[in-house]
């Protein structure tokens, strides 16, 4: 855990950059190890130490390509768990994953439902702020938008010792609500040839959220299609289409590095949600008149639960004193020591590989390094929120007070767990419905003055820029001519 001023952050942040640039085109020493959540058994096992992981995952990409069904099973030979005859999983296994989830862990089950209506009722609030429209923006001409769903969409969710089943609402019921004619699950194979079974509940009781909102039907499959395949070869496949994988129009989801090369590579022939990294939060804490101690230990706790992601999840935070980032050190150190092996064992290295507490001299520069970061996660556990939330801009959510804990977010809050990492916070929100809508435009024009005058400036422009037959396209029409 390093401690830095304000100061020092340029200098570090610039220097960190590098790192990252660097990083990113490196391979693995070794492939990823199965105690990493998101990492799991995705990636290829016997990975080169010499070509890096853009190299492998072209060759992939090729393979699905040109051997289609036949690749995607080799490569589940190879990297999974094991490889199934047949990819395409039954509705109905789905439907039973979730009827015996209920059944034999009731708890669980009832906080998925939980979690899954709050996801439900956010996305349709968001596809609220998204509308038809129509006007006459000068008399004759009729300018529109249309908001159409993509007609076939993709979920990706990984399966390692910790089946991201929670990734699988984040996915799937702004999907549906949407619209989008048919959502692909798909995921890696465990031994028995079919994803996790808490993957396959979550995927039945999205498709149930979306029923009782009227946005699918109640008692069939319907739209829900689910596929047993993990890694690049199945983003390969979703992107591309094999024998038996229809292709898709947008592929959402997280992934290891395998997977977002996969995505990054093929984006152009489908759209994606992002290309993410590893997490991260920053949180921000002043002098709150509430027990120094208290905060600390709370600021700790969402430090870590963060950091026990991934080794390379980054935890940050921000703290106007020296002395508080001491103590938030030494807080850090006593509740590490409490967690699980597993758990503390992530959060170790990626506490030390580059865990972060910055001393800020004043709000003003607070929210210049918050700005600067991006965080995937930004905490404000400060007094006066509203002295600070109008200057911050980059984030990918946004936790306002103490009570507001990220860990919520990432579950049962309602809003989307999956956003943007690596500082794509400068420039695009977390996954929502908006990325299973298109918002194409239309035009529509009658006689009228306006209609005239913009047929007249298209001419002229046409001409301008050396563009002909633009001009007599524009000039045909306005003389009248057919």
């Amino acid at each position: 855990m390093q401690i830095i001023d304000e100061s020092q952050f340029t200098a570090w942040w610039k220097d960190y950059a590098v790192f990252r640039r660097e990083a990113s085109r490196e391979a693995p020493q070794e492939a990823p190890r199965e105690a990493s959540r998101e990492a799991s058994r995705e990636a290829p096992r016997e990975a080169s130490r010499e070509a890096p992981v853009e190299e492998r995952v072209r060759a992939i990409i090729t393979a699905v390509r040109d051997r289609g069904d036949e690749a995607l099973k080799d490569y589940a030979a190879q990297f999974d768990r094991s490889s199934p005859d047949r990819l395409e999983v039954p509705a109905e296994r789905s439907r039973a994953a979730w009827e015996n989830l209920r059944r034999e862990k009731t708890e669980l089950a009832a906080a998925l439902e939980l979690a899954a209506a709050h996801i439900g009722r956010f996305a349709e609030l968001q596809k609220k702020q998204l509308a038809d429209f129509e006007t006459e923006i000068a008399p004759g001409l009729f300018t529109g938008q249309r908001v159409i769903p993509v007609e076939r969409a993709a979920v990706y969710v990984p399966a390692g010792r910790f089946p991201l089943f929670s990734s699988v609402l984040m996915g799937m019921i702004p999907a549906f609500t949407a619209g989008v004619d048919e959502v692909i699950l798909t995921s890696p194979p465990m031994e028995d040839g079919l994803p996790d079974r808490l993957i396959l509940a979550a995927a039945w009781l999205s498709l149930q959220t979306a029923a009782r909102a009227g946005r699918a039907p109640g008692d069939s499959a319907g739209p829900l299609r689910i596929f047993a395949m993990g890694g690049a070869q199945a983003i390969a496949a979703l992107a591309l289409g094999t024998e038996t994988v229809p292709r898709v129009s947008v592929i959402a989801g997280p992934g290891n590095k395998y997977v977002a090369a996969a995505k990054r590579m093929l984006s152009g022939e489908v759209g994606i949600d992002f290309v993410a990294g590893p997490t991260d939060v920053l949180i921000i804490a002043d002098e709150a008149p509430a027990p120094p101690g208290k905060v600390l230990e709370r600021i700790a706790a969402d430090m870590l639960a963060q950091a026990e992601h991934d080794p390379d999840a980054r935890a940050r935070a921000l703290v106007p004193r020296r002395e508080m980032a001491e103590e938030l050190a030494g807080a850090l150190e006593r509740q590490l020591a409490a967690l699980p092996e597993g758990s503390r064992d992530s959060a170790r290295a990626s506490l030390d590989g580059g865990g972060l507490i910055i001393v800020y001299g004043s709000r003003e520069g607070a929210i210049r390094i918050a700005n600067t970061i991006a965080p995937e996660h930004l905490e404000l556990q400060v007094e006066r929120v509203e002295a600070w939330t109008g200057g911050l801009k980059n984030f990918g959510s946004l936790f306002i007070g103490e009570l507001a804990a990220e860990v919520l977010g990432d579950y049962s809050a309602g809003i989307n767990h999956t956003l943007p990492t690596s500082g794509g916070a400068r420039f695009t929100g977390g996954l929502s419905v908006r990325h299973f809508l298109k918002t194409p435009t239309t035009l529509r024009c009658v006689p009228g003055p306006g209609y005239k005058e913009a047929l007249g400036a298209a001419e002229i422009m046409g001409r301008a820029e050396g563009l002909a037959a633009h001009a007599r396209s524009a000039a045909i029409r306005r003389e009248g001519r057919q």
